[in-house]
C-alpha cells in the first residue's frame, strides 16, 4: 500500500504566497502518511492576466519554483508532482506548462510539457480561453518507473483526449497524475465523468489535483480534487477550497483487476492502428 495525496488550491498572482500555501498543504499530506503528492496546475501562479506567468518563467534547473519543489521533495522524502511550472519556451512571449516530477532525494526525474492547449469558448457563458497565445505545446508523453508503480503525467485539458492515455497505457502506465484547473462550468458538466472514465478504460489509479475556488482574475475553478481507483470508484474527494485528499493505492489490487478482468488484453488490433 502507498498513500497518495492530491493538493487543492485557489492560487493567486503572488508566487511567494502560493508557495507558502503549497508548503503548508504538502506538510499536511505528509502528516497523513502520503509518499506521493500531486500539486494542481498553475499552483505557483494564477495571474491577473494570462501573460503574468511569462514574467516568472524559469530556465531548466534554475528558479525559485523548481527550487521549492526539489526542497519539499527532499525535506519530506516524498515523490512530488509539481503541478505545472511556467518554463522558458522558444518564444520570449510564451512559456511551456511543465509538469515536473521529483523523487525523494529532491532530484528531477521527469518533465512533461502540456500537449493539449485550452483554446475554447465555454457554452452558455461569456468565458473564452486561448492558452496558445501564451503557452507553447509539448509533444512528448511521459511514463516513469517509481517505487509505487509506473506513473504517467498529463495536465487538465489533456483529460479530454483518450488517445493520449492509450499511448501512456502502451508504455505500461499504472498511475495517472493529472494536475488541473478546470473551469467551474466545464467541471460541473464533465470533470468527474472524465476522471473516472480514464481510470476505468485504462484500469489505472487516477490522482486528479485541481484548483478549486475564486481567483483574483475573476475566474472560478471547479475543485473536486479526487483519487479514483482502477475500478472507477472515487476513493476520496474535496469539493472546494484549499485542502487535500488522501487515499491508499494498492498496485497488487490493480494487477489482480487487470488479470481477472482482462479488457486491456482484449483490445482489437483495429483499436491500435
Amino acid at each position: 500500500m502507498t498513500t497518495a495525496a492530491c493538493i487543492q488550491m485557489a492560487s493567486g498572482p503572488n508566487v511567494g504566497a502560493n508557495l507558502l500555501e503549497a508548503e503548508r498543504l504538502i506538510g499536511m499530506a505528509v502528516d497523513k502518511g502520503a509518499r506521493l503528492v500531486v500539486l494542481p496546475e498553475n499552483f505557483a501562479i494564477m495571474g491577473k492576466e494570462e501573460s503574468d506567468k511569462i514574467a516568472v518563467r524559469e530556465a531548466d534547473g534554475s528558479g525559485p519554483i523548481q527550487d521549492f519543489l526539489a526542497q519539499q521533495a527532499l525535506k519530506h522524502a516524498i515523490w512530488l508532482v509539481g503541478g505545472t511550472v511556467p518554463m522558458a519556451a522558444e518564444s520570449d512571449r510564451k512559456i511551456r506548462a511543465a509538469c515536473m516530477l521529483y523523487d525523494e532525494q529532491g532530484r528531477l526525474v521527469a518533465r512533461y510539457d502540456k500537449i493539449h492547449l485550452f483554446d475554447v469558448s465555454v457554452m452558455d457563458s461569456d468565458e473564452s480561453y486561448t492558452e496558445s497565445e501564451t503557452i507553447e505545446p509539448g509533444d512528448q508523453v511521459v511514463v516513469v518507473d517509481t517505487p509505487f508503480g509506473k506513473l504517467g503525467l498529463a495536465v487538465c485539458y489533456d483529460l479530454r483526449f483518450p488517445e493520449l492515455f492509450r499511448t501512456l497505457l502502451d508504455q505500461g502506465v499504472e498511475i495517472l497524475a493529472i494536475p488541473s484547473a478546470f473551469t467551474a462550468i466545464t467541471g460541473r458538466a464533465h470533470w468527474e465523468t472524465l476522471v473516472r472514465a480514464r481510470a476505468i478504460e485504462n484500469l489505472c489509479y487516477v490522482l486528479a489535483a485541481g484548483q478549486g475556488g475564486y481567483h483574483v482574475n475573476g475566474r472560478e475553478t471547479y475543485g473536486h480534487s479526487m483519487i479514483v481507483d482502477p475500478w472507477g470508484q472515487v476513493m476520496n474527494e474535496l469539493a472546494n477550497g484549499s485542502g487535500l485528499v488522501c487515499a491508499d493505492m494498492d498496485i497488487e489490487r490493480l494487477h489482480n483487476i487487470r488479470r481477472t478482468f482482462p479488457c486491456l488484453e482484449h483490445r482489437n488490433i483495429v483499436c491500435k492502428v
